[in-house]
């Protein structure tokens, strides 16, 4: 299916590693012309020039989305290469580790403000041009667990419900302008970084020795779904790629959940 993005320009806030670069190569395989964005050059060169060799076309906006001052200098950056038709708002944290007794108000207060806010500072420095030429596609990721939250990080599980009523709320703001605004609300996501902090876990839990013993006794045991499995990101951003494209027209004001029927098992 052409997705039709031929055209279009995508930032895609926190994708010099993880899901937000697969997001990137996805919207680029498509023909969007995207900006990566990071806090890190090097690594954040090297998914454009990633892009770049696979045939994309890609440039490079750094900078800290937790302050106003930089994200106006990422937003000057994006739109040295034209106007901005598609904002993905990945950028965000989380720690597994944290409890209730455990995580800070500051921590609270700093989770909230890369995950919520700095989705809010780059939606009011994009999305009025976009309204203005009458199309344009916001999108949040969150998790899950903005629904089904559980007694660990109470933070993120709450960042990532507000991350959806921001998504509801700026749908509403933007009806009839051809500006869409959405959610997808991931379950597990497996990165190369997370592999081997998981594996640990189920050597500890005894769940096995290798990953492909570990998988299904993981998510059986923390995060069961029918499926019965963790997340890939190529499943996650083909949905985002979709939802970024004209052929989502009817889609507004949505949280789609990606999470392979994850169900409490409580």
């Amino acid at each position: 299916m052409d997705l039709k993005l031929v055209g279009k320009r995508a930032l895609v806030t926190g994708s010099s590693s993880g899901l937000g670069e697969e997001i990137v190569r996805h919207l680029a395989a498509e023909g969007a012309a995207v900006v990566v964005h990071g806090r890190d050059r090097a690594r954040a060169q090297s998914v454009a020039d990633a892009v770049r060799r696979e045939g994309g076309d890609a440039s490079v906006a750094l900078g800290d989305l937790t302050t106003d001052a930089g994200a106006d200098a990422i937003a000057a950056r994006a739109l040295e290469g034209g106007p901005v038709d598609i904002l993905v708002n990945n950028a965000g944290v989380y720690d597994p580790s944290r409890s209730w007794a455990a995580t800070s108000s500051t921590e609270w207060a700093d989770t909230y403000n890369i995950n919520v806010i700095s989705s809010m500072r780059m939606v009011q420095r994009l999305v009025p041009a976009m309204r203005a030429r009458g199309w344009g596609r916001v999108v949040q990721i969150s998790s899950v667990t903005g629904t089904m939250p559980q007694a660990s990080q109470p933070h993120y599980a709450a960042s990532n419900a507000a991350r959806d009523n921001l998504a509801a709320s700026l749908a509403r703001e933007l009806k009839h302008s051809g500006v869409t605004s959405n959610a997808v609300a991931a379950g597990g996501i497996l990165v190369p970084a997370s592999v081997d902090h998981l594996v640990g876990i189920g050597r500890e839990n005894g769940w096995g020795e290798t990953w492909e013993e570990i998988e299904p006794e993981l998510v059986g045991n923390l995060a069961p779904n029918g499926v019965g499995r963790i997340g890939r990101p190529h499943e996650y951003a083909a949905l985002v790629t979709y939802l970024a494209s004209p052929r989502s027209d009817y889609i507004n004001g949505s949280t789609l959940r990606v999470d392979g029927g994850w169900y409490d098992a409580a």
